[in-house]
């Protein structure tokens, strides 16, 4: 990790179009704000995009804002440590520490991936999202997935729906990985009820099934499936608290606030006991790239964001066979080694 000094600073917020209405428990997207910084340094640059964490009002809107009020801070120097001591958990530090790897990678003269010392990255199976709706529109989404081997279904809360969202996916797809994302809209007496359907129907994993704060419930239940931290463990903080609560922690590194915290949070899970995964708010390649990164320690991988954009960043992430790959070109990789 270097201090790089003396950068210019430039921010822009966008609004990222999805194709279609996309729901989960208590949401709809139909649009995706993002904060897109650049860090320039002599013919050095670096990006990042972040969208925030909705749920926890961390906007785009506001990111900018905070950024635009540190920014003689940022532009007189800043390692990517002293960011984190610097600005909390969320999407404005994500933007600013992954646009800082790209920055020392292209001043470094190496790729990201060497700077944080991993082998070079391989192609990674991904899950591919299919939004909550009836049960047969659902099933047909899940075919329409005719490349995925894993896919992952957004679960409201409704449990009698919610099984029969499972029963028709699973029924015109046996043949692949299944994992169910609840996004807080469980409690213990629902939640006893749904768990023997997902053992029924093979579901590998279960994902925030509980509220937020609400941990607590998940003692009492048999984990015959895996469960997974996403809205409950934001940040490495938390994962020290509330990781007894579960079997997997989804990092995302608009939570955590950027690949820096991320990397750090999967070696504490490792050490925990605990599997890791990597997940994404709506965003385009420019963001799956950092994450791609931290995917490849991960046990599950879920970077699908731009399969739901009206138009992605060009060059963009790869998808073939069921799996997502970043080429050099997108992030974090020096010209001269691409």
């Amino acid at each position: 990790m270097i201090k790089i000094d003396r950068v210019e600073l430039a921010l822009r917020n966008e609004l990222l179009r999805l194709s279609a209405p996309f729901r989960i428990s208590g949401h709809v997207f139909e649009a995706s704000p993002v904060t897109i910084v650049t860090l320039r340094q002599g013919d050095h640059i670096g990006r990042g995009e972040a969208a925030g964490v909705y749920y926890q009002h961390d906007e785009p809107a506001d990111m900018l804002v905070k950024l635009e009020s540190l920014r003689d801070r940022i532009e007189s120097g800043i390692t990517r440590e002293e960011l984190r001591m610097l600005l909390p958990p969320g999407g404005a530090r994500n933007a600013v520490d992954c646009a800082l790897w790209e920055l020392e990678a292209k001043i470094a003269g190496v790729p990201a991936w060497h700077l944080a010392d991993m082998e070079r990255p391989r192609p990674l199976l991904t899950t591919f999202t299919v939004g909550a709706d009836d049960p047969d529109v659902m099933a047909q989404r899940a075919l329409a997935y005719t490349h995925a081997r894993a896919i992952k279904l957004k679960l409201t809360g409704e449990v009698d729906l919610d099984i029969e969202r499972v029963r028709a996916v699973r029924k015109v797809r046996p043949d692949v990985w299944i994992g169910v994302d609840a996004n807080q809209g469980y409690e213990a007496a629902t939640l006893s009820r749904l768990l023997p359907v997902l053992v029924a129907e093979s579901v590998s994993l279960l994902e925030q099934p509980v509220r937020r704060g609400r941990e607590a419930e998940l003692e009492g239940i048999d984990h015959v499936v895996p469960i997974a931290a996403d809205e409950s463990i934001l940040h490495l903080g938390e994962l020290e608290t509330l990781g007894r609560y579960f079997d997997v922690v989804n990092i995302k590194l608009d939570k955590c606030g950027g690949l820096t915290e991320g990397l750090l949070m999967a070696r504490r899970a490792r050490e925990m006991g605990l599997k890791v995964m990597v997940g994404n708010m709506v965003g385009t390649s420019l963001a799956m790239a950092p994450a791609f990164l931290l995917g490849q320690y991960c046990d599950v991988v879920d970077l699908d964001g731009p399969v739901f954009l009206v138009q992605d960043r060009v060059p963009g992430v790869v998808y073939a066979d069921g799996h997502v790959d970043c080429p050099a070109t997108v992030w974090g990789t020096p010209d001269s080694v691409v």
